[in-house]
């Protein structure tokens, strides 16, 4: 090994900088690469057109539904306990299993089978016969196996098996908080290599993501800080407020008392998106849908 002029043997560290022209790309080339931007729709009322695309007509920009969210994009979907995250991403297996499409769902909260009971009510109540998709949902059990939950790379693995032997299209963690729980400094680096592998496996993937109590309730923080949000292409907050004041109740239109769930897409770099905060509400039967904007007066 070459030494130094002090005389001390040099290390990899100390090597003279490289030029890495595979990392360089020529935009016109990158895009033959990229995939056409579609929509995949959610299985939840409300929220699919409120994401859109343009084109150019006639001179004039024009903006059109996409009717779902990106294709390809990871989402991350965060809030407070019982905002309904966990809801949303069942409806949105039980929509893809539906429409011909494998889905692997990762549940890290909870063992397998109790995740399927849950699946199959959702399906019931969206008027799916679970035995017609039952096949074309692969769950990988983390909450179970703390192989699993406690070590990316054999989750990484294990979830690639999945794809590769069942097909699988779409990736949903329930929730990707539990992967560093008690270690959210690590966060960024799990929530980096769940992303990239995702664009890998060319993956439409949706993440859950814990709010810690102290966090305001609109925003994209969540338990690890703004390291989910900063990386995904999309990020959906999911929050409920009580009402205490007479203004919250002229605001929302409900009694003194009364709790409101709300909803807002905080960001998506993929494509346009609605900007505002919509009710939300939990149906009867146990679905999400997304409602009205809120508006003043």
């Amino acid at each position: 090994m070459e030494k130094d002029p002090k005389g001390q043997y040099k290390s990899e560290e100390h090597e003279k900088p490289r030029v890495i022209e595979e990392g360089i790309w020529v935009a016109g080339e990158a895009l033959k690469k990229a995939p056409k931007l579609r929509g995949v729709p959610t299985g939840v009322e409300g929220l699919d057109e409120l994401f859109f695309h343009t084109e150019i007509q006639d001179g004039k920009v024009v903006k059109k539904s996409l009717g779902g969210i990106p294709e390809y994009a990871v989402v991350n979907l965060t809030g407070v306990s019982d905002t309904g995250k966990s809801l949303m991403v069942e409806q949105y297996t039980v929509k893809q299993a539906q429409r011909g499409d494998v889905v692997a769902f990762i549940t890290v909260e909870s063992p397998a089978p109790f995740v399927t009971m849950s699946l199959k009510e959702r399906a019931t109540a969206m008027g799916i016969d679970f035995s017609e998709i039952e096949n074309r949902i692969i769950l990988i059990d983390a909450a179970s196996h703390t192989s699993l939950r406690d070590n990316i790379p054999n989750l990484l693995s294990t979830l690639a098996f999945a794809i590769k032997n069942y097909k699988v299209r779409h990736t949903v963690i329930d929730s990707v908080t539990g992967l560093y729980e008690a270690k959210e400094m690590l966060a960024r680096t799990v929530v980096r290599q769940l992303f990239n592998f995702m664009k890998k496996w060319y993956q439409t993937a949706v993440f859950v993501s814990q709010k810690r109590s102290g966090h305001e309730e609109l925003s994209a923080e969540a338990a690890g800080g703004y390291a989910v949000s900063h990386i995904v292409d999309c990020t959906m907050v999911l929050a409920k407020e009580l009402i205490m004041t007479r203004s919250q109740s002229n605001l929302f239109k409900r009694p003194i008392g009364d709790i409101v769930r709300l909803f807002r897409i905080d960001g998506c770099r993929l494509c346009g998106h609605d900007t505002k905060t919509h009710y939300l509400e939990i149906t009867e039967t146990g679905l999400v849908r997304i409602g009205e904007p809120i508006t003043a007066g």
